[in-house]
C-alpha cells in the first residue's frame, strides 16, 4: 500500500519561464482594456506629455500605444522584457510607491500571450525588439523621433482558449475607452488621443483630450468637461477637504443630476484610478439621504495622501487599495461630499429645466423669421393701442409690476398656483415651477433631522432583552460599532460567549424585528465595512412623518404662504430635491421659453 502511494505521489516541477509568464498574464491582462491600462501607465511613468492609443477589433488584433516620454536605450529593451525588471522602484520600500507601475510584469506578460514589438529612443539611435509567444528576438535599429511605441498584435494568440472568454468587439472597445478616460482624468496636463482603426486606414478618433493648462483645479475642471461633458461640470460641486493626513478634491454632482446606474463614479487615490469597495460605499452613504435606491450619484473624487498611508500592492491589476486607516478615508468622503451638498443650498441641476423644455418642444418646430424683440415700453404701448375698451377693466390686474416687487429672491416671487399643487413664480430671468408638496416635505424633513441631531434618538427598553447568538467574528464586529448604534437608539451589550443582548430599540421604529435588523446591519458591515442601515430606517420614518406633515396637494395657498415657502426653500440646504431625489422645482429661462415659441 505504501509503495503504491509513493508511485502516485505528484512530482514537484519548476515551471519554465514562458509558462510562468502566461500564468502571470492571466492575472495582469485578462482583456484588451487591461493591456491598454498597463501600457498607458508605463507611458505616464515615463513622463509623457502626449499619448496616442490605437486599437483594432476591440483590441484583439491590434493595440498600439505611442508616447513622447523619456524612452529607452537599445541596452534597456531586452531587460524591459524580463519579469520583475522595472525602473520604478529599487525594492527597498514597497510602501512608498509613487508611480503607476512597479511590478515589472506588464511587458513580459504581454509578450507571452501576443506578438509584441517595442520601439524606443532615448537620446541616441532608436532601437526595436520583438517578442512572440515568449520568444524574444534580437535588438534591431529602428526609425523613431522620440519616446516609445509599443505595438501588440493578436492578443492571446499563444493562449487561444482565453479568446473564448472575451466579449464582443464593441464591448471590448467600450472597456478600452473607459480605461483611457479614467487615466485622462487622472492626468489633466497630459494630452490623450484614442483611435479605432478597425476598418483600416486612419480610422476614426474616439477621444481627443488636449493638455489642459492652469492650476490643478482649473486643469481638472477643463479635463472633466472634455471627458464627462459640460452638463457634469455645470452641475457639480467642487470639493477641497483635508483631515487626518488625507486630502479630498474633485467634483460631486448635485443629487438631481443622478444616473440610473453607477456609471459616472470615478475614484482616484494618489492619481491612480481605482474601483475600491470602501470608497464606493462611502460615496453611496454620502448621498443615501438624497437619492432613491434606483438612482446613483455622479462624482470624480481624488484622494491624496502620503504613499505610506495606503497599500496599492493588494491586487495584480492595482485596481484596489487598502488604507492604513480605512475609517478615516471613509469619513473624509462622506463628510466632504455632504458638506458640499449642504453648501449648494436650494440649488437643483440645470438639466432639469433643459429636459423640461425638451419635453415641451414640438417635434419639428416651424422656422420663424422675426425682427429684434421690441422693448417693454413699446410692447406696453402696442398692447394698450390694440386692446378694446371693453377689456380695459379686466386687463388691469395683469399690468406690469415693478421689478422690485417682481423678484424677491433666487426663486422669485409667487404669481399663481395651478392645479392646487404647482406654484408659478417669476424671477429676473424667467419662471420657476414649484411642486408645493414635494418642496414642503423636504423642508419639514430637514427640520425633523435637525431636531433629531440636537436631541438624539429616543430609545424604548424591551421588556425582555433579545438574546442573539452570532459567529465570533460577527459578534465582535457588531460590538465594535455598539457606541454608534447606541446614539441611534439601538442599545446592545455582550451576553457571554458569542451572544449579544439587545436591550433597547429606537422608539421611532415602533415594534421591530430585532433579529432581522441585526442581520441586515451585519450584512452591510460585511459588504461595505460600515452600516447605514439603522440610520436609513430612522430617517425613512422621519421622511414619512414629513410627508404627512407637509402641505398636501390640492390645498389652495395664499400669496404670502407661497412666498414664505419660496423663502424657506432658499434658506434650507438640500431643498432642491425631495426626499426621494426628484427635483422640487423647475426653472425655465425666458430665452428658452421664447425659443420654444419660435421667438428666437
Amino acid at each position: 500500500m505504501n509503495v503504491e502511494s509513493h508511485k502516485m505521489r505528484p512530482v514537484i516541477r519548476q515551471l519554465d519561464e514562458a509558462t510562468a509568464n502566461r500564468i502571470a498574464a492571466g492575472e495582469v491582462v485578462e482583456r484588451p482594456a487591461a493591456a491598454v491600462k498597463e501600457l498607458v501607465e508605463n507611458a505616464l511613468d515615463a513622463g509623457a506629455t502626449r499619448i496616442e492609443v490605437t486599437y483594432a477589433d476591440g483590441g484583439k488584433t491590434l493595440i498600439r500605444v505611442s508616447d513622447d516620454g523619456c524612452g529607452m536605450t537599445a541596452d534597456d529593451l531586452p531587460l524591459a522584457l524580463c519579469r520583475h525588471a522595472t525602473s520604478k522602484i529599487d525594492g527597498t520600500d514597497l510602501l512608498n510607491i509613487r508611480s503607476f507601475g512597479f511590478r515589472g510584469e506588464a511587458l513580459p506578460s504581454l509578450g507571452a500571450v501576443g506578438r509584441l514589438t517595442l520601439t524606443s529612443r532615448a537620446g541616441g539611435e532608436a532601437a526595436s525588439i520583438t517578442v512572440s509567444g515568449g520568444r524574444v528576438g534580437p535588438v534591431r535599429p529602428a526609425a523613431l523621433g522620440r519616446g516609445t511605441v509599443v505595438e501588440l498584435r493578436d492578443l492571446f494568440h499563444a493562449t487561444p482558449a482565453r479568446l473564448k472568454f472575451l466579449r464582443s468587439d464593441r464591448a471590448e472597445a467600450q472597456a478600452i475607452g473607459d480605461v483611457v478616460r479614467r487615466l485622462a482624468m487622472a492626468e489633466p496636463l497630459v494630452g490623450f488621443t484614442l483611435r479605432d482603426v478597425s476598418g483600416g486606414g486612419e480610422g476614426r478618433v474616439i477621444l481627443r483630450a488636449d493638455p489642459c493648462s492652469g492650476d490643478l483645479f482649473d486643469a481638472l475642471h477643463a479635463r472633466l468637461t472634455q471627458i464627462l461633458g459640460a452638463d457634469f461640470t455645470d452641475n457639480a460641486l467642487r470639493l477641497e477637504v483635508e483631515r487626518e493626513g488625507l486630502a479630498l478634491g474633485g467634483y460631486a454632482a448635485l443629487p438631481t443630476y443622478s444616473r440610473g446606474a453607477a456609471v459616472a463614479q470615478y475614484l482616484f487615490v494618489n492619481g491612480r484610478p481605482v474601483r475600491d469597495k470602501l470608497l464606493l460605499g462611502a460615496l453611496r452613504a454620502a448621498y443615501f439621504d438624497f437619492l432613491s435606491r434606483d438612482r446613483h450619484p455622479a462624482a470624480a473624487l481624488f484622494i491624496t495622501c502620503d504613499p505610506q498611508q495606503v497599500d496599492v500592492n493588494v491586487h495584480p491589476a492595482k485596481s484596489e487599495v487598502r488604507f492604513r486607516d480605512p475609517a478615516a478615508a471613509r469619513a473624509l468622503v462622506v463628510s466632504g461630499v455632504r458638506q458640499a451638498l449642504a453648501g449648494a443650498g436650494h440649488r437643483a441641476s440645470s438639466t432639469v429645466g433643459t429636459q423640461t423644455i425638451a419635453a415641451m418642444a414640438p417635434p419639428q418646430p416651424a422656422r420663424v423669421y422675426q425682427a429684434e424683440r421690441p422693448s417693454a415700453r413699446v410692447l406696453q404701448t402696442a398692447f394698450a393701442a390694440q386692446a378694446p375698451e371693453a377689456f380695459a377693466e379686466a386687463a388691469a390686474p395683469f399690468t406690469r409690476v415693478e421689478e422690485s416687487v417682481l423678484v424677491e429672491g433666487p426663486l422669485g416671487a409667487a404669481r399663481a398656483q395651478v392645479h392646487e399643487n404647482y406654484i408659478i413664480a417669476q424671477t429676473r430671468e424667467g419662471i420657476v415651477i414649484v411642486d408645493q408638496h414635494a418642496a414642503h416635505e423636504r423642508l419639514v424633513y430637514e427640520r425633523l433631522k435637525r431636531q433629531l441631531e440636537e436631541n438624539g434618538v429616543a430609545a424604548q427598553a424591551l421588556l425582555i432583552p433579545e438574546i442573539i447568538e452570532l459567529p465570533e467574528v460577527e459578534a465582535a464586529r457588531l460590538l465594535e460599532i455598539a457606541p454608534d448604534l447606541s446614539r441611534l437608539g439601538l442599545v446592545l451589550e455582550p451576553f457571554g460567549g458569542n451572544a449579544v443582548a439587545v436591550r433597547e430599540t429606537p422608539a421611532l421604529l415602533g415594534v421591530v424585528d430585532v433579529r432581522g435588523m441585526i442581520r441586515d446591519i451585519l450584512d452591510e458591515l460585511s459588504d461595505l465595512n460600515d452600516s447605514q442601515f439603522l440610520q436609513a430606517r430612522i430617517e425613512a420614518v422621519l421622511s414619512r412623518m414629513a410627508c404627512h406633515g407637509s402641505v398636501r396637494s390640492g390645498r389652495q395657498m395664499r400669496a404670502e404662504e407661497m412666498n414664505a415657502l419660496l423663502r424657506e426653500m432658499e434658506a434650507t440646504p438640500h431643498s432642491g430635491q425631495c426626499n426621494h431625489g426628484r427635483p422640487t422645482y423647475v426653472e425655465l429661462k425666458l430665452a428658452e421659453i421664447e425659443r420654444l415659441f419660435g421667438r428666437r
